[in-house]
């Protein structure tokens, strides 16, 4: 891909509509001062003084960050907040996102916000170290109110967005936003408008999921097709071909280190080994931006191949990016690639 072909391919960001279903939550950082020390006069223990706090979408909403700075003209998330301080709280980052449209965004008193709190040591000069992690999930089966709900958002925005991108992002199946239900309302969408690009990726691997485009690591790749680890770059093709073939649509598979791997249901398979470390990394979001890139490019009318490269930088950019769940743009993309 050269200046002018980038250009062209992402000059098309600026007119497209891309649904985002899936698992939203809301990332709340703790950012801690160690300086200010403190020991607890009830418990004797140590105090964590937080300084600052930085809400923001994650989960698929990390997604949505990634592709507002894409510069995508319309982006509609499909998905739940509980009604609760957390679910204000997400509601209100999504808002403040360029491009975003909350139509379809469900509010709902039978589920809690999904959060993840994220407790920071920052010090000036250091690199932020992050503390354990607190969760709020939900672990009970998603109400089906809830799932007619979403299904109604999908309907909403059928036939009027160039892709969608799915992340499920639950621990236990049947808990979030994907349930089996709306699996099978996205099977009928994408049936009904082939010409879309849906692409999927889950915690839990895509078994059982629609003819949609696939996106996983070499571990769900190894869990669907029952193949062994370690994968060489020969043998994940052939594995991700098979699966290419089965459903008519693109797989691309992370293989960390060894970069990414797209095949075609044509037979056509493009590998970009992971870009060079400039730097201390943290790997978390680098998936997510790979997952818009990929459906972005795609429908922008990208090849398989440009598509594979767009998304690769991307991610190198993102690693990059320290206490924080990063996002690249087109014109970091663009230096990156000497553009």
């Amino acid at each position: 891909m050269n200046r002018e072909r980038f250009q062209s391919i992402t000059n098309r960001y600026l007119k497209l509509r891309i649904a985002v279903l899936g698992d939203y939550c809301l990332d709340r950082y703790l950012e801690i001062d160690p300086s200010k020390q403190e020991t607890s006069i009830e418990t004797g223990l140590p105090v964590h003084n937080v300084v600052n706090v930085r809400p923001q979408p994650g989960g698929a909403g990390t997604i949505v960050n990634n592709l507002a700075a894409l510069g995508i003209r319309e982006i509609l998330p499909i998905g739940f907040a509980g009604e609760d301080g957390e679910g204000s709280e997400l509601r209100a980052a999504l808002e403040k996102v360029p491009g975003v449209r909350l139509d379809s965004f469900v509010k709902t008193r039978e589920r809690r916000t999904f959060t993840y709190c994220k407790p920071l040591i920052v010090e000036k000069g250091k690199p932020p170290v992050e503390l354990n992690r607190l969760d709020s999930k939900n672990w009970t089966t998603t109400p089906a109110a809830v799932e007619e709900a979403l299904i109604r958002g999908l309907d909403h925005v059928s036939g009027s967005v160039d892709a969608i991108i799915i992340l499920d992002q639950v621990d236990k199946p049947d808990t979030g936003v994907v349930t089996g239900r709306v699996l099978e309302a996205v099977g009928q969408f994408a049936a009904k408008h082939p010409q879309v690009h849906v692409l999927a990726d889950s915690r839990r691997g895509l078994s059982g999921y629609p003819a949609v485009i696939f996106k996983m690591n070499s571990s769900e790749l190894a869990a669907l097709t029952g193949a062994r680890e370690p994968y060489d770059i020969e043998s994940a093709g052939k594995a991700a071909l098979g699966l290419a073939r089965k459903n008519g649509r693109p797989v691309f598979i992370s293989l960390a280190a060894q970069g990414l791997l797209g095949v075609d249901a044509d037979g056509t398979t493009c590998h970009l080994p992971a870009l060079p470390l400039r730097g201390e990394i943290d790997v978390v979001g680098a998936g997510d931006a790979v997952s818009a890139n990929l459906a972005t490019a795609l429908a922008a009318g990208a090849s398989l191949a440009e598509a594979l490269e767009l998304a690769n930088t991307a991610a190198s950019i993102v690693i990059h990016k320290l206490g924080t769940t990063g996002t690249a743009n087109v014109n970091e993309i663009a230096s990156l690639l000497g553009y």
